[in-house]
This record gives C-alpha cells, structure tokens and sequence, in this order.
C-alpha cells in the first residue's frame, strides 16, 4: 500500500517522474546491486583472482529479475543490509560457481556502487530535462528580446528591462548547472570498492589491479582510495540537485508573481481545469510553479541529510549516518525529477502578455525612468541638482497623480537644459535598456558553444 507522495497513485506525478521512479525502485536498485557483483566476478576471473569459467558462469545465471524480493525483504529484515541476502539468491542462482560471488567485497562496496550507478542514470535524467529546458528559455529570450517590461526591485518598479532578458537570465542559470554537471561526473560517478576496512587485504597484492579493472568494466571513474567514510561526492550530488531545482524556484517564483491578477503578464500554459478551484470558477492557480517551488524546498532539506552523512562518518565504517543517504539520494532525485518534469512543461507553453507588461509599465507615468531623465540632466547642471530636481518632479507627479513629462516640461530648470523633443525620448522606457540586447546575446552566444560542444561528447548511459 503506497505510503507517501512518492509511490502515491494519486499525488506521484506531482512529486516525481517516471524515470526517476524506474530508476530507484526496488527492481532498479537490485539491478545495480547484481551489476556490481557480475563486474567484480568478471573483472576477477580475467585477472586470476578466481577460476575464468566460474566468473563467466556468474555472468551467465545471475538475473535480476528472477530474485525474490519478499525473500530478500525478510533476510535484509534479519541484517539490517540487503547484501548478504542479494548473495544468497545469487549463489543458488549460479550453482557451484556462487561460491567464487562477492569475492573480497563488503556490503558497502556493492551498495555504494550500486548507488553511484543509479545516481548516473538518474544524472542522464537531469541532464537531457536541462537540455531541453535550455532550448524552451532559449526561445523565449529570442521572441522577447524587445518585449519591455517593468524591472522589480524590493517588489516596486524599479527600470525598465525586456521579458527576453528575464529569460536569459533564467537561461544563464541552467547554463551554470550543465557545466556543473559536466564537472561533478568524475567525482560523484566513482567506484566504492575497499574491502572490510578499505585495504583490499583480502584480495591480496591485486587489490588495485581489481578496483581499476572494476572501474573500467562499469565505466566509473577509479577512486584513489576508498569512500566508504569520505561521502562528499554524494553529497556534492544532493548539493548540485539543490542548486538545480533552487533555480527551478526562482523561475517559478518568478511567474507566481507576473500571474498574480493585477498583473497578468504571463500564464502557465492553458489546459481546460488545471490550477482551478473547487469553489471559484474564474480561479487559474499556477499549479505547475507551486509544484516546483515545493520540491526546491525539499531537496534542500535532503542536501541537510547527505551533510550529516558527510560529516558524521566515523573512523574506517560509519555507525549510522551512511543510512541517511538511503533516504535522501532517492528522495532528491524524485523531486528534482519533478521539478524539471513541471519546468519543462511551464516553459515549453509559457503564454506571455506583451500588451499588459506595456499597461504595468505605463502605470507610473514615466516615474521608472526618472533615473534616465537625471542621468541626461545631470550631463547639463550636475548629478546631486539633477537627482534634486528629478525627485521633487517626481514627488509632484505622485501628488498630482499626472505623468513625470508633465512636471519637467513645467519645471525652467529642466527646460532650459533639455527641449521637448529630448524629454519625450527620455521618458519612453524602451530607450532606457542599457546593456539588455546585448546581454541577451551573450548567453544566448553561450548556448551556441554549448550545443556544439555537445555534439562533440560520447554518448553516456
């Protein structure tokens, strides 16, 4: 009977995705568990550590989908691991070539590796729902590149901006954590294996030789010395879900608040029913943004679990803390899944209103370009009598509730330093971008390199 939001038939969609899901199921985890143990008996008959035609018997029988998951749940009931059990069934599974399984590992080695090879297929995940993520912001930031908005500063309007530089920035972000991913890989993606207590003594002068093999056969990276007790690379990958679905956050915030009614600038794509209310029929809740900034605050409280993992491993093998990454790996995972599944679609039909960031613009009657009025006043009769003059127009403007044109073409001291024609041009936001176009064009430049260098990268599992 599912128990949580995770496994719920109701609420799982919400809190994850169906990748993710496959990938740290039970099936999903015994499968890197069998995986592990088959790449050691393999690596282990090619060097002569154990007999070759037992370990090829080992990768003929040993099956996955063939173990029995209530008999494992009872023996790892009875452990507290569900290793020695997973041999259990292996061995009966290989006959008398089980006796040569789980060959000089520990419990920690296989699962730890399982692990890292569930984390790598559940980063090919994230990686391919960033790509598209980044194509969908791309698009957004060439069709608005002259969209102009209200910029927001402290919740006010502050300057103008363009809707497309808002979803470059977004962009820039997603940018960032693809190269971090690129980065972490060979951190994170590393084999655990050291033996009962990280010397590899019982594999005697091989030991090495079996750990790089090992590497090499699961296509990880080798690890100088073991990471049984050195957890930050796990951590790192918890940390890195947390800065990805924290930027998920940001952009959801982000349209919460251009959605709110009196602003309307954008709308989560349109679909008959969704985000509405039991009671309110005119209700259009942007249901995909809540989702999304609920899972960013999860994973960080995961990132809080893989930190006292990290720290709290004592001596050779931790007495406790290990176990929490049992519980946090897969749970970040799932929501950051959830996370970029909601991103994807929010940003793949985003509906952006033009004409209403024009009307939120105009609200102020120029009053968010005063800065642009005091800078090309100031060229004339000095910044602090510039800024002086522009705020009393402005004050005048609020109190009078007309427009800042209105008070400079009233004012001698801005008149007889700038004509009509100069302040009309000032007070028009859309001539007050500063380096929007071309910061747009930057990162827009980035993604470019970005996909080229892509297309140059092997393909990974």
């Amino acid at each position: 009977m599912p128990s949580s939001v995770y496994d719920s038939a109701i609420f799982r969609d919400w809190f994850s995705s169906q990748p993710m899901r496959e990938i740290f199921s039970d099936e999903g985890l015994v499968a890197c568990y069998v995986e592990t143990e088959v790449a050691l008996a393999k690596v282990q008959g090619a060097l002569g550590v154990i007999p070759a035609p037992t370990a090829r018997d080992i990768a003929a029988n040993c099956d996955a989908t063939k173990l029995d998951l209530a008999k494992l749940k009872t023996e790892t009931d009875l452990v507290g691991y569900p290793i020695v059990g997973i041999v259990h069934q292996l061995q009966k599974q290989c006959g008398e070539a089980g006796r040569y399984l789980h060959w000089g590992a520990t419990t920690q080695d296989i699962m730890d590796t399982a692990t890292v090879l569930q984390v790598r297929r559940a980063l090919a995940v994230v990686e391919q729902e960033l790509a598209t993520l980044a194509g969908h912001l791309e698009g957004l930031a060439h069709a608005h590149r002259d969209t102009v908005m209200a910029g927001r500063t402290h919740l006010q309007q502050a300057l103008p901006t363009t809707f497309g530089l808002k979803a470059a920035i977004w962009l820039s972000m997603i940018q960032r954590h693809q190269q971090r991913l690129t980065e972490l890989r060979p951190r994170v993606l590393m084999l655990q294996f050291g033996g009962a207590a990280g010397t590899l003594a019982s594999l005697g002068d091989k030991g090495l030789a079996v750990h790089d093999a090992m590497a090499k056969e699961l296509g990880l990276s080798a690890a100088p010395a073991p990471w049984h007790v050195a957890r930050d690379g796990i951590a790192e990958a918890v940390s890195f879900l947390a800065l990805v679905t924290g930027s998920l956050g940001k952009m959801a915030t982000d349209v919460m608040l251009m959605m709110q009614t009196e602003v309307g600038e954008v709308y989560e794509p349109f679909m008959p029913g969704r985000g509405s209310s039991s009671t309110m029929p005119q209700k259009r809740n942007p249901i995909s943004s809540e989702f999304i900034f609920a899972a960013a605050r999860a994973v960080r409280q995961d990132v809080g679990l893989a930190l006292d993992s990290l720290a709290g491993a004592d001596h050779e093998r931790a007495t406790g803390p290990w176990q929490l990454e049992w519980i946090a790996v897969p749970r970040a995972f799932l929501n950051a899944g959830a996370a970029l599944h909601h991103a994807n679609f929010l940003m793949s039909g985003l509906i952006v209103e033009p004409d209403a960031m024009r009307r939120n613009l105009d609200a102020t009657g120029g009053l968010i370009v005063a800065e642009a009025v005091m800078m090309a006043l100031a060229e004339k009769i000095g910044r602090g009598p510039a800024h002086d003059c522009v705020y009393g127009a402005c004050r005048k403007a609020i109190e009078k509730k007309t427009t800042l044109l209105a008070q400079l073409e009233v004012m001698p001291e801005v008149t007889a330093a700038l004509d009509r024609s100069a302040l009309v041009r000032l007070v028009d936001p859309a001539n007050y971008l500063g380096s929007a176009h071309a910061m747009i064009d930057r990162v827009l430049d980035r993604a470019v390199v970005s996909a080229a260098n892509d297309d140059e990268r092997p393909e990974r599992d």
